[in-house]
């Protein structure tokens, strides 16, 4: 994965992953890795945490009969914004897009999208990341987050859980040593 810092106040960091820094102390969003799928400078940008599963599965949490095939989707914390909602997603991994995640999925669609024919991971989550027009450009200054280029090992559910210590185990040492740190310093 590739550090895009650098290039963030000029761009789009749709298709992007942002990993909290290790410093990050907001309990929103410590020690997280978000997919941002849509931002517009201008604009704000849109993502969900994708390191954060419930340990729930869509049949867990639908009180009705669950759409066929949906039944054992995984479900993740996506964010802060909206926890009163079930969102599904689809992520497809496009050789030379990158990664990409629809985030309108209808249910039908969805049922679709588990076609053996592309590599896609469907997932359901419960709330989502906003920031408003600047917001997470200021947030980047602050150096609150890192941004990294996805690769396709990114829709392999099981990896997602430790994600962000991988992130920071491939960054160097420095990352890794303050990834390790204990959130009370007095407890070292």
């Amino acid at each position: 994965m590739r550090n895009l810092d650098d290039e963030a106040s000029s761009r789009s960091l749709a298709g992007s992953l942002l990993v909290a820094h290790p410093n990050m102390l907001d309990p929103n969003f410590r020690r997280t890795v978000l997919f941002i799928s849509e931002h517009d400078p201008g604009e704000g940008a849109l993502g969900v945490i994708i390191n954060r599963p419930l340990d729930r599965q869509v049949a867990d949490l639908v009180t009705e009969s669950t759409p066929a095939g949906l039944a054992e989707v995984p479900v993740f914390l996506g964010g802060p914004v909206g926890k009163n909602q079930l969102m599904f997603a689809a992520f497809e991994w496009h050789q030379s897009k990158g990664l990409k995640l629809n985030h309108n999925v209808r249910l039908e669609e969805t049922s679709d999208a588990v076609a053996p024919k592309k590599v896609i991971t469907v997932c359901a989550f419960v709330g989502y990341a906003g920031w408003g027009a600047g917001q997470l450009e200021s947030e980047m200054k602050q150096k609150a987050w890192l941004l990294q280029k996805p690769s396709p090992s990114v829709l392999k559910l099981d990896r997602l859980p430790n994600l962000w210590f991988e992130i920071m185990r491939g960054l160097g040492p420095w990352y890794k040593m303050l990834a390790a740190a204990p959130d009370d310093p007095s407890l070292n």
